[in-house]
């Protein structure tokens, strides 16, 4: 910040101008008719009202602070589509650069600005609770606790994830056999994938933990003949999977349940499936986790798990403030190395370990190119504010994939049975 810009009142445009470390790759403009960056950037983000300066100003984490203006409409974000942003978001992640303006720097900012805009204005309405709240749930990871985590972000509209998953209503990342294979194309190559690295065969018995809308259970019922149980603690999920059951006449083969899976009673399973729970489970929860799975196989009996990671062991575990507050509450990811280790700890022998991260990227893509074609039937669905949540954080998330800042992994791992035996053949046969 230069001495001349120290001694009167800056715009809201020049405030965040001054906070760079490099020029701005887009141009920022404000309610108070300032401007910043190039006039003829593809990309601007506007702060159209007080409250989105009062969103930016108070909150001690940049990325909520962003989120909360965006998503109510007071950040708006020209020259994309708010079903997806990834265009832009990826000008913003590569090209502006913050710096730590000194103590003087600040309180010239703050006073230029307002003070009163260090006041919190009330969150969106599709904001979770903060941590400190939740604790009036329950327990991190109890029943209730987790039950409402679930419902707050898979309760929205099973109409509007037909709009934005496609009609495999399968909200995991998916497995492209080849560059030219379609959404559809690839979710049932993953679920394929599963299958044989399970090994299923007619008359066997796949659980399903958290089993979304039931792709894998009628995957695993139609096309191998296997009795499948998935379990959700989506309630909205488990009515649309049995009415698509019944439809498909699987309902002698499928069934999908309303419930946590830490209250199944069944067991002697041939296999279990894991798509997409770990990352809801909690950290400590890992060896409760897996050794419930364990108890749950026969012996040489096999698991996949499916779960987003870390990409190191020197991240935190814990999502960013947005992701928690907007997306997954609660949830939590680890690097494969302590998946695997806790697998292995819960007495399973792990057998294969696959990162499929690129694969995750170009899901995301298709989901945003669906939330783009049906916004408007998207946002008459479930409202603006929410669909703007989730352009961003699909696009954001497909960004991060791409960058290797976050990785899926499959770990297939089997129950060793007596005298060692683990069922395997000398060889892969997926």
């Amino acid at each position: 910040m230069t001495q001349s810009t120290m001694t009167r009142k800056l715009t809201i445009a020049e405030a965040f101008d001054s906070l760079m470390r490099e020029p701005l790759p887009l141009r920022i403009t404000a309610y108070d008719g300032s401007g910043a960056g190039p006039e003829d950037a593809p990309y601007r983000f506007h702060v159209a009202t007080e409250r989105g300066l009062n969103y930016l100003m108070s909150s001690p984490d940049p990325d909520l602070g962003m989120g909360r203006a965006y998503v109510s409409g007071d950040l708006q974000l020209f020259g994309t589509h708010p079903g997806d942003p990834y265009e832009a978001l990826r000008v913003l992640k590569a090209g502006v650069k913050f710096r730590r303006p000194s103590p003087a720097e600040l309180l010239h900012i703050v006073r230029s600005l307002g003070i009163s805009h260090l006041l919190p204005p009330t969150p969106p309405a599709e904001e979770a609770p903060s941590k400190v709240r939740r604790l009036l749930e329950g327990v991190r990871h109890s029943l209730t606790r987790d039950a409402e985590a679930i419902h707050h972000h898979y309760d929205v509209s099973n109409r509007f994830y037909e709009l934005v998953l496609g009609p495999s209503m399968t909200y995991t990342c998916a497995v492209f056999p080849h560059e030219a294979a379609t959404l559809e194309e690839a979710q049932a190559a993953k679920y394929d994938l599963v299958a044989r690295k399970l090994d299923l065969r007619s008359g066997q018995r796949l659980l399903d933990l958290g089993c979304g809308w039931g792709g894998m259970v009628r995957h695993a019922a139609k096309e191998y003949g296997v009795k499948a149980l998935g379990v959700t603690l989506s309630e909205q999920q488990a009515v649309w999977a049995q009415e698509e059951i019944k439809r498909q006449g699987l309902d002698h083969l499928a069934e999908v349940r309303h419930l946590d899976y830490r209250l199944i009673e069944e067991g002697d399973f041939d296999a279990v499936s894991s798509i997409g729970l770990t990352e809801h489970i909690g950290v400590r929860n890992y060896p409760s986790y897996f050794g419930f799975v364990k108890d749950k196989l026969k012996p040489e009996g096999r698991l996949l798990n499916h779960c987003i990671t870390r990409a190191n062991n020197h991240q935190d575990t814990k999502p960013g403030e947005f992701i928690d507050r907007y997306v997954f509450p609660d949830g939590e990811l680890a690097a494969p190395g302590l998946l695997v280790s806790a697998v292995h700890d819960a007495g399973f022998e792990v057998h294969d370990v696959e990162n499929i991260r690129v694969h995750y990227a170009r899901t995301l893509a298709g989901w945003c190119a669906n939330l783009a074609e049906h916004w408007d039937e998207c946002v008459a669905e479930v409202g603006e504010n929410a669909a703007r949540v989730w352009g961003l954080y699909m696009a954001g998330s497909r960004l991060a994939f791409e960058l290797n800042e976050i990785q899926l992994h499959h770990i297939l791992a089997a129950k060793v049975g007596d005298e060692g035996s683990n069922g395997f053949p000398l060889r892969p046969t997926w």
